[in-house]
């Protein structure tokens, strides 16, 4: 009898120790599948919907003026899921079109407004008109200024982000241009558009 009670304590003592490893197994296992499973940029929302991060960023743009002009104004940007909203508003300019383009270089030093380099353009494609064959990413194209030197444009693509990786959609560290005559979206590489009578850097 004692023979058989010890080997039944030992029986059950091993089946034990074998249900704990199992046990430590599964949870290790699950732990690495969470990890692996993890998705960078993203979260999710009561549904277990993909969330766009950058989704509700706002931006104010101050525009100030160059060449001697007296341009002035905001431009505000506004991520809405995959969309960014544009609204710009502007007073002082000459009553008519004028060109306003994303230009490459956040810097708006110089009095002319030519620090901010040439038109934003990361996939290196001609000069042109919105959605019409080649652009620049920065074609934005023209606002019209009423007498009262006020105009205002609203615009929105899901081509420009607002602090996303992806640099050919990136607008940080850019700046907008606005200039004294319309763009003619065919003359290269910048529409013709005159001056630069103000400058706005996107930060």
């Amino acid at each position: 009898m004692k023979i058989i009670s010890k080997s039944l304590l030992a029986i059950t003592l091993i089946i034990g120790l074998s249900s704990c490893k199992e046990n430590t197994n599964s949870e290790t296992v699950e732990e690495v599948t969470t990890e692996t499973h993890s998705d960078e940029g993203h979260s999710h929302d009561s549904d277990g919907n993909h969330t766009n991060d950058m989704d509700g960023k706002n931006l104010s743009v101050a525009m100030e003026s160059k060449s001697g002009s007296d341009v002035s104004g905001t431009i505000m940007l506004k991520q809405v899921k995959d969309q960014v909203i544009m609204e710009a508003n502007l007073t002082g300019l000459t009553p008519g079109e004028h060109a306003i383009h994303i230009h490459a270089n956040g810097d708006c030093s110089s009095d002319d407004g030519k620090s901010a380099g040439g038109h934003w353009n990361p996939t290196t494609d001609d000069h042109g008109k919105w959605g019409h064959d080649d652009h620049h990413m920065g074609d934005i194209g023209n606002l019209v200024a009423k007498d009262d030197g006020v105009a205002t444009l609203e615009f929105s693509t899901d081509k420009w982000c607002i602090g996303c990786d992806d640099e050919t959609k990136n607008v940080i560290g850019k700046a907008f241009i606005v200039h004294a005559s319309a763009d003619d979206f065919e003359s290269q590489p910048s529409g013709a558009a005159g001056a630069r009578v103000a400058c706005g850097v996107i930060e």
